[in-house]
């Protein structure tokens, strides 16, 4: 049983001894972020709490944030995300390395380590099931779970985006036009990578400031990727013999762009876990053309 008093229950052992720490009774550090926004209902709190009641009476350590028994499978969740959009960055910047070098063997590796990250995936969807089965988690902790999915998603769509950019390498068998081709490709990636990188930090540091950043600049990589469009269609006016490269720039083009959208509902998903709440504003979008639409994205 608990008794109330000031803002957090102080728990109380069995016989009503009131548990004590070195810094007074427990009612800040633990219960504290099991009970601020009702994070966790009364089986979590008896069962996460049974084990540490008799370690506090004996006086062995203060409560923590981390004694809370579904916080590492959260905090593996966490990490997990993060090592699978170090590699999605990664094969982005790959890939459009290997367009740009007309490296085929590069565009090879990229294809084979997209397996990485669909496994990594696999692993997420499965553990923050298991999560929820296990420790029914509400609030906070439910959002940083279903947040967890939601960008394990949107990198694996980066990650298959970012192969089929490879798979195009391939095909042109290392048959390039001149590299000022690929200059509006290579200054869309170079957009999306920092993208990637800000709402990726922003996710990690929980700052809703930096994924609002992102949210609003997908804008520009809209209006660079119609840019492109106009310039390439450009190239193939002045010599068809640009038409089937230019053709095939378009496609990596709009699957950088729509690496961009992914990159979006990262932003939104952190805003989310951290604010309890969608974003209420339409999302900006600069692509309003045609040729956009009639290119449309790979899957």
């Amino acid at each position: 049983p608990a008794a109330a008093t000031g803002r957090f229950p102080i728990l109380r052992a069995v016989g009503g001894t009131v548990l004590q720490g070195p810094k007074g009774p427990l009612n800040e550090t633990y219960l504290g972020y099991l009970l601020q926004d009702g994070s966790n209902g009364a089986r979590e709190y008896v069962d996460g709490l049974r084990d540490l009641a008799a370690k506090f009476i004996a006086g062995e350590r203060w409560a923590k944030v981390t004694d809370y028994p579904g916080f590492a499978n959260v905090q593996d969740l966490a990490r997990m995300v993060a090592e699978m959009g170090g590699l999605a960055e990664k094969q982005v910047a790959d890939a459009v390395d290997a367009l740009a070098k007309r490296d085929s063997a590069l565009a090879q590796r990229v294809t084979t380590a997209d397996l990485m990250i669909d496994a990594l995936q696999s692993e997420i969807e499965e553990k923050a099931v298991l999560t929820i089965a296990r420790r029914q988690p509400m609030a906070v902790d439910l959002r940083e779970i279903v947040g967890a999915l939601r960008l394990a998603n949107d990198l694996e769509r980066i990650g298959d985006l970012a192969k089929n950019i490879a798979k195009r390498v391939i095909a042109l068998n290392s048959e390039f036009p001149p590299a000022k081709l690929i200059r509006g490709v290579e200054h869309m990636s170079d957009l999306v990578l920092g993208q990637m990188k800000l709402v990726l930090d922003a996710y990690a540091r929980r700052d809703v400031t930096r994924a609002m950043a992102v949210w609003r600049g997908d804008e520009e990589i809209d209006a660079v990727c119609t840019s492109v469009f106009r310039e390439l269609l450009t190239y193939m006016m002045e010599d068809p013999r640009n038409i089937t490269f230019c053709i095939h720039l378009m496609f990596c083009a709009k699957n950088i762009e729509r690496m961009g959208d992914h990159a979006t509902n990262i932003a939104e998903s952190v805003h989310y876990v951290i604010e309890g709440r969608p974003i209420a504003d339409p999302r900006p979008k600069g692509d309003t053309t045609t040729i956009a639409a009639l290119v449309g994205g790979e899957r």
